[in-house]
């Protein structure tokens, strides 16, 4: 039985939010509709279920702001993606765009166990010197 809360797209969402936000201080539809290549109505959508879900903020036509809940669902998407490229790229000596598309489609699926598991040796891998 799957438990994920928010589908994969709607953490991209998510992740495109928090990533503007802390750049920039702001994010905008139209910007998000540009980054993740999608209409502008696909964008208001996963932007009033990000908000029914309390991940952010929203009314149409106003700012967008993200909740303590969403910062911390997108500081897990963006650990997972980090981690995942690390061990793609770094172990297994994948190229970093392999590495990059791979840790993007696995963030998502990915349970808390393995993922955990997978971390943790990672992070063992890099410390003993296996970094270049």
């Amino acid at each position: 039985m799957c438990k994920q809360t928010l589908s994969s797209g709607l953490e991209d969402y998510l992740e495109c939010i928090f990533n503007n936000i802390t750049a920039n201080g702001s994010v905008k539809a139209i910007q998000i509709s540009k980054e993740l290549s999608v209409s502008r109505a696909s964008v208001t959508d996963a932007l009033r279920r990000l908000a029914e879900k309390d991940y952010i903020n929203y009314e149409r036509y106003g700012s967008i702001n993200i909740t303590k809940k969403g910062i911390n669902k997108a500081k897990e998407v963006i650990d997972k993606h980090n981690i995942l490229t690390v061990f793609f790229k770094e172990v297994l000596l994948l190229s970093g765009e392999e590495a990059a598309e791979n840790a993007c489609r696995i963030e998502h699926v990915i349970t808390d166990n393995a993922f955990s598991k997978l971390k943790e040796y990672t992070i063992a891998y890099m410390e003993k010197g296996h970094d270049k």
